[in-house]
């Protein structure tokens, strides 16, 4: 196992022709895909990876200055394709990891052949013609409440991304894993993600992109779909699901599954 495969804790899984890359979103790590892998492994080679900073990583490793921006990320997943010597792959970002893939597309489009976005947004911060969903304030007090009590930010926090109350599965999984990061490194993470503004490379991305999205969804207003399928480089769809909640694949398993392996299978009839 190469360097950047044991950073990132890379697992492969399945024996197919076709290679399948599961990235994952903030406050996550790779166990988010379980109820998805069961379905893929038998037709599809699967690539799962931890981001740098989820609190499966060495927290040594994570490099503040690197992880400032979302380039930093989408390295890694150039570097972890080229040394599992992938020539292609399907990439499924949920969230952060969306936007992380696209801009890895941008730089390597040989490497990707289609992006399948899971509640992804290009920037979380409203704007002049732009509803991303948050104030400047809303972010203030985000970062505010994480760095003055993690713990209690992760148990609130939880319940309001998954949109269930604290009693769910899904919502103690999603506690669990959030939980687990380094408090400083989530601060940055979180930081870095929801002042990320992605907008201006979206012309750039020429890979074909399947954005699904929840109906409602704390993090991601439904409308940011239909501006990434409006404003990315190449052929796109949105799909946007009955379902609630930031990490549908988690909470609503029985909708989302079969929603994703359309997506995978099928490709954008242009």
């Amino acid at each position: 196992m190469g360097v950047v495969e044991e950073a990132h804790n890379v697992k492969i899984l399945g024996s197919g022709h076709r290679t399948i890359v599961l990235a994952h979103g903030f406050g996550t790590d790779q166990s988010v895909w379980k109820h998805l892998v069961p379905h893929l492994v038998e037709d599809y080679k699967v690539v799962l990876y931890d981001n740098m900073g989820a609190g499966t990583t060495n927290p040594e490793y994570f490099d503040f200055e690197r992880y400032a921006t979302l380039e930093g990320y989408a390295y890694d997943v150039i570097g972890i394709l080229e040394e599992l010597r992938v020539s292609s792959c399907i990439f499924v970002g949920h969230s952060v990891s969306a936007m992380i893939g696209a801009v890895a597309s941008i730089t390597r489009p040989d490497l990707f052949s289609k992006i399948v976005m899971i509640s992804a947004s290009p920037r979380y911060l409203n704007d002049v013609d732009y509803f991303g969903g948050f104030e400047r304030e809303d972010l203030d007090q985000l970062f505010e409440a994480i760095q003055s009590n993690f713990k209690a930010w992760c148990s609130g926090f939880a319940p309001l991304a998954i949109g269930g109350d604290m009693d769910s599965v899904s919502v103690q999984e999603f506690s669990r894993t959030l939980f687990n990061m380094r408090p400083d490194i989530a601060l940055s993470v979180a930081q870095t993600i929801f002042q990320s503004d992605m907008r201006e490379l979206l012309c750039h991305v020429l890979v074909p992109c399947h954005i699904i999205q929840s109906m409602k969804d704390l993090a991601v207003p439904v409308v940011v779909s239909e501006y990434l399928h409006q404003n990315l480089g190449g052929e796109s769809i949105v799909e946007v699901m009955s379902t609630e909640g930031h990490l549908p694949q988690l909470s609503s398993p029985d909708v989302v599954v079969p929603v994703l392996l359309r997506h995978i299978r099928c490709d954008i009839a242009v």
